[in-house]
């Protein structure tokens, strides 16, 4: 047997398959985040009930920043984070793995292998999935593979340029208006009063905005890496009208200055939904793990 985990802001996914079948799981959970030693807890007691002894390797797929360099002692630590609480957490010693081979990623990195095995990112060599939802983030795969096994990337703290009408000082507890500041999901929270699926008359409004910072992002994301496809993901990426504001922003950040390039079209479908829906991050996990028995 071998084990997904997605450890997320808001919840942990966790799924078992047969190695000879890891894109079809044969038992899942999904577990709040709350403090790390309960919601770890009831991880480990899902692994203990459906797993038993017969684990033979692991994908973690976590939020960040979180310890990915195989040389590092303190692999799988979470490093200074805005979950309340997670700063410092070691992960494989909280989860109890001991010997069990495990690959470690961020979440972000895990939902674009699952996008590339099994989603939207099939069929392309180099692929980019930006995630906008309760934080920022960004995973990039090279010739189907992670682009570093030693760290990942931390786009959410880009510094952006702000909306010209938006007043919001920015929610990140380290840059206050950095990227992750103005368009994850609690900053929509904290500027509009309301949730993001719960926008109410501000939706159109927050659909504007959210579309002017995360094209900045693709737009970042193209001029450095130049990745085939961009898988557009997160709660509030998945707000109604924002993936076709966020195309139109990004063929104009562009301009003329990539003649040819699909970032300039925004039918082309250089940048597209998630296939996997909100599995990508624990499908990808699982297949990181099958990976390890190869």
């Amino acid at each position: 047997m071998i084990a997904g985990i997605e450890t997320g802001g808001t919840k942990v996914l966790c799924a078992l398959a047969e190695p000879s079948a890891p894109a079809r799981p044969v038992r899942s959970a999904r577990i709040p985040t709350t403090s790390p030693e309960q919601t770890l807890g009831r991880v480990r007691a899902f692994l203990a009930e459906h797993a038993g002894g017969r684990l033979e390797a692991v994908g973690l797929a976590s939020f960040g920043p979180v310890r990915t360099d195989p040389r590092d002692p303190r692999r799988g630590a979470i490093a200074a984070t805005p979950k309340p609480g997670w700063s410092g957490t070691d992960l494989l010693t909280g989860l109890g793995l001991g010997a069990v081979p495990t690959a470690v990623v961020s979440d972000v990195t895990g939902a674009a292998v699952g996008e590339h095995r099994l989603g939207a990112g099939r069929g392309v060599r180099d692929l980019a999935y930006v995630t906008v939802g309760t934080g920022v983030g960004l995973g990039l795969l090279v010739d189907g593979r992670p682009l570093s096994e030693r760290a990942h990337p931390e786009a959410g703290h880009l510094l952006v340029r702000r909306h010209p009408q938006d007043r919001f000082p920015g929610s990140c507890r380290f840059h206050g208006d950095c990227l992750e500041g103005l368009a994850a999901g609690p900053a929509v929270a904290a500027r509009w009063g309301r949730p993001a699926e719960d926008l109410g008359p501000h939706r159109e409004r927050a659909v504007e905005l959210g579309a002017w910072y995360a094209a900045q992002l693709l737009a970042a994301v193209t001029w450095t890496v130049m990745p085939e496809r961009i898988v557009l993901g997160g709660g509030v990426a998945g707000a109604e009208g924002l993936l076709g504001a966020a195309r139109e922003r990004l063929a104009g950040l562009v301009g003329g200055a990539l003649e040819g390039h699909p970032a300039g079209d925004p039918g082309s479908g250089y940048v597209v939904p998630p296939g996997l829906g909100a599995d990508s991050g624990v499908l990808g996990a699982l297949a990181l793990a099958r990976d390890l028995l190869d």
